[in-house]
């Protein structure tokens, strides 16, 4: 019946109907089917895929000013609102039309008429589906009523939690509460779940900010229990198999690193191409479909790494155990053999089951003092020193063959936070990246390129990472800030890869380059997972997967269980080829949201380490670079990568934003501040629990 009553109204163009009308153009004659029509017209009201006026016409949604989609609140009040439909752009949700809906709800929209050019604007109509459902904070008191002040700054009416519900939670426990009543009164009302701790306890800010993200530190103990029954590599389970147990085949990981997923061999081959083998744990053998290890690693999606802890998608008997590629014992692997030529062809190649031996675990910083000239690294592994710099070789030549597709480098600092016994934040470094580093980059670019074109020439299934082009007037505005910079980009019509690449190579040096580098990557769209071959901009390959990291990615494990199904076996499974075709959209998009969701939580973590830190040196100076220039001031990255605002109240003059070229313009002295200038700052306050660091310009 739904399908009808669609049906009816796509045929009809800007139709409004009503009950009635209904009934007689889809010749309803009895009142079972009359009662269908009823229920079947108020489903799909109800799932805002009809809109009802005042007079109780109805029509399509996208016959009118409504929208659906999800919500992203942001801490200052206001929202935007991200369109189901994909081909619409963000419409701004203002602070007094976002209707008591919360982060990430999913919401109907009524566009407000606005001028042409301008952005889309609305106001929240419904709230059609409830994303968080408990909220995570510390509790206070008042007159005996529990007050709950959240992690997430996005709620900005009071938590509430009457006296019945408030568990042994004293006050500034840090609590998981369930909401039981999304407004009452004008309040959230809630139900303490959980005491999790005092909020000045180690560890406990870290905690918080998990639980805040709905990511679980704890496995289920039958999920603990399924993972242990795993115990060491037996003979039978080479069958089927390629031993390598014999092979030179080495991991190169972080010094900190604990589960292994990849390892590699390189030779120079007598035809004067190299071999290159590329093997990774085989989670998919323990990890099977509908398992409870399965249905955990898909709620999870990913292993979250945050400073000082790990919070994995597999229980530790996997991630660090029986699947993790540790020197000198027995793991069962998937192998992509590659024999690539001078100019960074691949000529031939192999997928295939395999068990490793892993030779030797070498780390980043190892391999690049050897590059360095270090004698007594280069004499300990003197019977692997030929094979370090024949990767070296390879990696250069899969770089330039890169490049010459339009792949885009971007250069951007990663942090690295030490912590103190307590779990205070001590220090902070740049996680320094040498040429063993890019080595295996390029490594792993390869195989996810080779395994991803494999598969979608047999036209089954499979779950691609793509990587959309920018929407044109991100890029446009791009060009524009930085021909006012003095970097001109040369496009005729649109902007390209090459140019892309060629801006960064420019402004290589130059102070303003972390500024360029993350407007470059602002204007990019966000890499997800599909199940369509869509290809990926950035790296500018037809191609791409994820196959390299099943320990820590659920659709790295995905794409080993097709191989295995696709190639391995010697009949495809119809049932398996059927079970995908139905299920790979939703898989690529739960993989996408868990991702999302690990990265704004490392995100929150590492923001608030990096103002604990820095909280010892207010009042003290630093030179710092403006990495982003906004209406209400100026962000200032330091040397150790710590961000700060100096808000525009603090400068010492009325300053005018200019949107276009991103700058602040002085009304009196006609001082600039623009991307990439150098200035010294104060620190003047901080705010850890919201990684917030307020600056002054000296």
């Amino acid at each position: 019946m739904k399908e009808r009553i669609i049906e009816y109204l796509q045929s009809e163009p800007d139709k409004k109907t009503n009950i009635d009308e209904l009934k007689e153009i889809l010749h309803i004659s009895t009142s079972s089917d009359f009662k269908t029509l009823v229920r079947s017209t108020n489903e799909l009201l109800v799932e805002a895929r009809l809109i009802e006026n005042s007079k109780h016409e109805i029509t399509l949604i996208e016959n009118t000013n409504f929208v659906v989609g999800t919500l992203d609140l942001k801490d200052r009040g206001f929202g935007f609102v991200i369109p189901d439909d994909a081909s619409r752009n963000d419409i701004f949700i203002p602070k007094d039309f976002v209707n008591q809906a919360m982060n990430k709800d999913k919401v109907l929209v009524h566009l407000h008429k606005n001028k042409k050019g301008l952005r889309a604007e609305g106001e929240v109509k419904r709230i059609m589906d409830r994303k968080y459902t408990h909220v995570i904070g510390y509790m206070i008191y008042r007159n005996g009523m529990g007050l709950i002040i959240p992690d997430d700054k996005t709620i900005k009416v009071d938590v509430i939690v009457k006296q019945e519900n408030q568990l042994t939670a004293k006050k500034f426990d840090i609590v998981r509460a369930k909401i039981i009543n999304y407004s009452f009164r004008g309040k959230i009302e809630c139900v303490v779940e959980e005491v999790i701790g005092n909020k000045n306890d180690a560890g406990i800010d870290i905690l918080s900010k998990i639980l805040k993200h709905n990511i679980d530190p704890l496995f289920p103990p039958l999920v603990l229990h399924e993972a242990n029954q795993f115990k060491g590599v037996t003979k039978e389970e080479f069958e089927g198999r390629r031993d390598l147990t014999n092979e030179k085949i080495i991991t190169i990981d972080g010094d900190d690193s604990k589960d292994f997923d990849d390892a590699v061999i390189v030779k120079k081959l007598e035809n004067g191409n190299y071999h290159l083998g590329v093997h990774i744990a085989d989670v998919s053998h323990y990890v099977t479909q509908g398992s409870l290890l399965d249905l955990e690693a898909y709620e999870r999606g990913t292993s979250v790494y945050l400073p000082g802890r790990v919070v994995p998608m597999l229980p530790v008997n996997l991630s660090n155990g029986i699947c993790s590629l540790v020197p000198h014992e027995n793991r069962l692997t998937v192998s992509c053999d590659m024999e690539i030529d001078q100019t960074g062809k691949v000529v031939k190649y192999e997928i295939y089951p395999s068990v490793i031996k892993s030779y030797q675990r070498m780390t980043y910083s190892k391999i690049n003092k050897i590059f360095l000239g270090d004698v007594e690294l280069s004499e300990e592994y003197v019977d692997l020193i030929e094979m370090f710099y024949d990767m070296r070789n390879l990696a250069k030549v899969l770089g330039k063959k890169r490049q010459s597709y339009g792949s885009i480098n971007f250069e951007t600092d990663e942090s690295y936070i030490t912590l103190d016994d307590n779990g205070k934040a001590v220090d902070i470094t740049i996680r320094e990246r040498g040429v063993s580093e890019n080595i295996i980059e390029e490594f792993m670019l390869k195989a996810n390129q080779v395994v991803a074109e494999n598969v979608f020439w047999m036209n089954l299934p499979f779950i691609y990472r793509v990587h959309d082009k920018p929407k044109e007037e991100k890029l446009q505005k791009l060009l524009r800030m930085t021909n006012a910079l003095g970097f001109k980009v040369k496009a005729k019509t649109e902007i390209n890869n090459f140019e892309l690449q060629k801006l960064l190579d420019k402004v290589k040096g130059d102070p303003s380059e972390k500024g360029i580098n993350l407007l470059v990557l602002r204007s990019m769209q966000k890499a997800i997972y599909s199940e369509q071959c869509l290809g990926h901009y950035g790296l500018s390959f037809k191609y791409y997967t994820h196959f390299t990291s099943p320990i820590r990615r659920y659709p790295d494990l995905i794409v080993h269980r097709l191989l295995r199904e696709y190639i391995f076996t010697p009949k495809k499974s119809t049932e398996v080829i059927d079970y995908y075709e139905k299920n790979m959209q939703a898989i690529a998009v739960q993989a996408s949201e868990t991702e999302r969701r690990a990265v704004m939580c490392e995100r929150d973590v590492v923001d608030m380490k990096k103002a604990e830190y820095i909280t010892k040196y207010i009042n003290k100076t630093f030179e710092g670079v403006i990495s982003s220039v906004t209406p209400f001031g100026l962000y200032i990255t330091l040397a150790n990568t710590v961000e700060g605002l100096a808000h525009i109240k603090t400068l010492n003059d009325y300053y005018h934003f200019d949107e276009e070229l991103m700058m602040l313009i002085g009304e009196r002295k006609k001082h600039i501040y623009k991307v990439g200038d150098n200035v010294t700052i104060k620190v003047t306050n901080t705010n850890i629990p919201e990684g917030e660091v307020d600056f002054k310009i000296v």
